[in-house]
């Protein structure tokens, strides 16, 4: 069995999830996006949570593709990824411990940064020679 990347419980996931997309949909931004697309809320926290506990847990729950689902989406853009972070952010430090809010906090901005690259990159492209940052 592979241990956990950081000390979180499939407990704390679940919690931090809920409290999350209870913000998401009061956010003047991300909640109008969030709200074309998800019909089931319950549903689609449970599929976030199983996404985190495989990230974070390894657990074996979780067969999505993330970059595929806001891709298609469309109307995803690089821009939402800074807002959602910030929101994520401000929910692990006050659901969590400090260390586990803060390893968290590093693994979720490592996977945002790159589904916004990807957004970016393969969707919102410019025409022109490409910009190595």
């Amino acid at each position: 069995m592979i241990p956990p990347r950081f000390p979180v419980t499939p407990e704390q996931i679940d919690r931090v999830v809920a409290v999350f997309y209870a913000a998401v949909r009061r956010h003047e931004v991300l909640g109008p996006v969030f709200g074309n697309h998800v019909t089931d809320w319950p549903a689609h926290e449970e599929k976030i949570a199983r996404f985190w506990k495989n990230a974070i847990l390894y657990e074996r729950n979780y067969g999505g593709n993330p970059m595929q689902v806001h891709l298609a989406a469309g109307d995803v853009r690089a821009a939402h990824f800074a807002p959602w972070l910030a929101l994520f952010d401000e929910t692990l430090r006050r659901t969590l411990p400090a260390e586990t809010a803060a390893a968290w906090s590093t693994l979720a901005h490592r996977i945002g940064a790159g589904l916004r690259m990807g957004v970016e990159d393969l969707r919102e492209r410019r025409p022109g020679p490409f910009i190595l940052r």
